[in-house]
């Protein structure tokens, strides 16, 4: 027994010396300095860099161009003199070469090789020019339409014939249905769009049939197809929310309470749940045991092997194969039986997982303001990604803009005299100038990228994907952090909830943010800098993955697996670290190294705890998503009615989304109240481990753990001596 003891201690050894009694100890450290200093002044630096770069997009930044369209001369649809003409039309929408062109030049603000014009609304008709506006004293005026003209124009009293007019580009001489998409007017499909059966029989040219021109239109946009009619869906999509709001945030609520009252439960309900889980696995995996060598005994007269297979896309032929079973049959019972084993000599370990589960429940209910800490962290979270949004939107539209004078049409005359580069101002460009290329024109091109700040756009980006991803990363420490500091007040509190300090949360919320910023900065650095990585791997993949060839392929996959174990590895060193930083006040490295080491030193206790919680919040989550999916389900659906109510689910365009919205929600909502949940129990149990180190149950070093814990491990607090 000696021996085996003098064993544990030497294997212990190895992750550091077990945490000594301490008489002054009785939870979290009030009397604690500030951590990495360094690393805090470094942050507070990039917090501030951040928002001077924040703002100097806003100085320089012009957002119009992805929020509104622009005409020929790139001024604005909707805005100034253009406020009553929103939508912008293209004179030539066979120029643009295709589809995703036009949409890129409508987001990007490229322009397409035709005029364009801000109108009123868009046209909803075919209309070609009459072959009679060429005849020898035709008056423009009573052919083309003034409204879609270029708006210096003027049709009446103008000298110009109307191969002037077409040639000049001053106006459209064919237009089609179009829909508004985003403010730009796209050639619509289906209904009265563009279906041979319903184009005028006039309308074609340069030669071609109806069907061709056709054609040719639709391809000219076939990439935008499935994007035309998303104004019309997106519309329906919101007046069903308009119509369902109360219902769907009916549903959230439920999905809240059902949550809370989950976890509140799980301090009664905690083992019959786990047992309940434990058996239901083992069941399963009897079940296919039982099935498999129901189907192995079946095929006992075939004659197919795997190498009569060779290798095939048809999973199903596999199947026939009666040593596929016999394999299956195998893996089944060596899994069978380790988990039998595992339950056999770990049974101790689950009960222990399982008190400290029901500890949690128990700690919640005296602390219920943790289970609302998540709307805190959301919210600042929500300020980090709506910051980095709009500081890259601004970023990417900095610069003044630049014009240039391009041909329009350059089979239209001699159009050699304009330079590569020549740039122009729209509101004094004269087009005489060049009376060899009537389409010439000052045309929009980009943003000016001269200047400090233009030129080093791109470093700015990349500044505010760091500075994004480090933000966000510390709103998730301080939450973690904040939440550990309250779970270990209520550990350690002798007699509870009696020695529970006021305001646990407030308190240790206000520890963390007075103390240790740097420590929670630098654990976020840290993460930051993995994920930068990751992101890196996975442009370089997408960037190259035409090129790459099978060995390039497989390095990159281990690459990005290894950095994703990684990451993973990282946050779950750093939570345990903003635990014990929320403790003892320590910096990180240290806290880092204790809570490995203690961890360490009771790795069976701290996998068995692992897997059993995370067993039964799956289970949790589970229940609450699909229990509050399925009555959405049947209520959106029709199937069932709320009493006293007059909403009618007939009148939803698509009541499949406040179906999903409520799915989408009540998970948000589940993993937010389960992550506190979690986090507790990673305290609680640090604590526990920490507890029995310090402490041997003698009237000078009594244990802080629950009456139940001690039972399960026959331990018990003795009584001091009287008399």
């Amino acid at each position: 027994m000696g021996r085996k003891k003098q064993e544990e201690e030497q294997n212990s050894s190895e992750y550091g010396e077990p945490a000594q009694y301490d008489p002054t100890f009785n939870g979290p450290i009030h009397k604690r300095s500030c951590t990495d200093i360094i690393c805090c002044v470094l942050f507070m630096l990039v917090i501030t860099g951040y928002m001077v770069v924040g703002i100097l997009a806003w100085l320089y930044g012009d957002p119009r161009h992805v929020l509104y369209p622009r005409n020929s001369t790139g001024m604005f649809c909707g805005l100034g003199v253009n406020k009553d003409q929103p939508n912008v039309l293209y004179f030539d929408i066979l120029k643009c070469a295709t589809g995703t062109n036009i949409m890129a030049a409508a987001l990007q603000g490229l322009q397409c090789p035709t005029t364009q014009v801000c109108v009123k609304s868009c046209p909803s008709e075919f209309w070609m020019l009459s072959p009679s506006a060429y005849l020898p004293g035709a008056n423009p005026a009573d052919h083309f339409k003034q409204e879609f003209c270029v708006p210096s124009f003027q049709l009446q009293g103008t000298k110009y014939t109307a191969a002037d007019i077409i040639n000049k580009e001053l106006c459209p001489y064919f237009f089609t249905p179009t829909t508004s998409v985003l403010g730009r007017c796209l050639p619509s499909f289906g209904g009265n769009g563009f279906n041979p059966s319903n184009v005028p029989s006039n309308f074609s040219f340069q030669g071609t049939s109806v069907n061709q021109t056709v054609t040719a239109i639709m391809n000219a946009t076939g990439d935008l197809a499935n994007s035309f009619n998303a104004k019309d869906v997106g519309l329906r999509i919101f007046e069903d929310f308009a119509k369902s709001w109360q219902w769907i945030v009916a549903g959230l609520v439920i999905a809240m309470v059902v949550s809370v009252l989950f976890l509140l439960l799980l301090r009664f309900t905690a083992p019959i749940l786990v047992w309940v889980l434990i058996v239901g696995v083992l069941v399963l995996g009897a079940f296919g045991i039982w099935y498999c060598y129901n189907e192995y005994q079946s095929l006992a007269n075939s004659s197919l092997t795997f190498s009569n297979v060779g290798l095939t896309s048809n999973v199903k032929v596999y199947l026939q194969v009666r040593d596929t079973w016999l394999a299956f049959l195998i893996i089944l019972c060596i899994v069978e039986a380790i988990l039998l084993l595992a339950l056999i000599f770990l049974r101790t370990r689950i009960l222990i997982a399982i008190a400290l589960i029901q500890e949690t429940s128990k700690a919640l209910g005296h602390m219920m303001s943790t289970l609302f800490y998540p709307v805190i962290t959301f919210v600042l979270l929500l300020v980090c990604v709506s910051y980095w949004g709009i500081t890259a939107l601004y970023l990417a539209t900095s610069g003044g803009p630049v014009y240039k004078v391009l041909s329009l049409n350059a089979t239209q005359g001699d159009c050699s005299a304009i330079g590569a580069n020549e740039t122009c101002n729209p509101e004094t460009f004269n087009s005489t100038r060049y009376p060899t290329c009537p389409s010439a024109r000052c045309v929009f091109i980009n943003y000016n990228t001269e200047g400090l700040f233009q030129r080093n756009l791109f470093n700015l980006q990349i500044y505010n994907v760091v500075a994004f991803l480090w933000c966000a990363n510390f709103v998730i420490a301080l939450g973690h952090c904040t939440l550990a500091g309250a779970f270990a007040s209520y550990y350690w509190a002798f007699s509870k909830p009696a020695d529970i300090p006021t305001f646990p949360l407030i308190q240790s919320f206000m520890r963390a943010l007075r103390y240790h910023v740097g420590s929670l900065a630098f654990g976020a650095l840290i993460l930051t800098l993995v994920q930068l990585v990751r992101i890196i791997l996975e442009y370089l993949d997408h960037k190259f993955k035409e090129v790459q060839n099978p060995c390039t392929r497989f390095i990159m996959c281990c690459l990005k697996c290894c950095f994703w174990c990684l990451e993973k590895f990282i946050k779950f060193i750093n939570r345990n670290a903003y635990i014990m930083i929320a403790i003892y006040g320590k910096n990180f490295c240290v806290s880092a190294k204790n809570a490995f080491s203690l961890l360490m030193r009771n790795i069976v206790r701290v996998v068995v705890l692992d897997k059993v919680t995370d067993l039964l919040l799956f289970f949790g989550k589970l229940l609450v998503v699909g229990g509050v999916g399925v009555l959405a389900f049947f209520f959106f659906s029709g199937r069932i009615q709320a009493p006293g109510t007059t909403f009618e689910t007939a009148a939803l365009n698509y009541y499949w989304m406040p179906i999903i919205t409520v799915v989408f929600g009540a998970y948000l909502i589940a993993h937010g109240f389960f992550s506190v949940y979690n986090m507790g129990v990673d305290t609680l149990f640090l604590c526990f481990l920490e507890d029995l180190e310090r402490n041997d149950g003698s009237p000078q070093k009594p244990y802080f753990m629950s009456k139940n814990l001690m039972k399960i491990l026959n331990k018990k607090n003795k009584q001091p001596k009287t008399g």
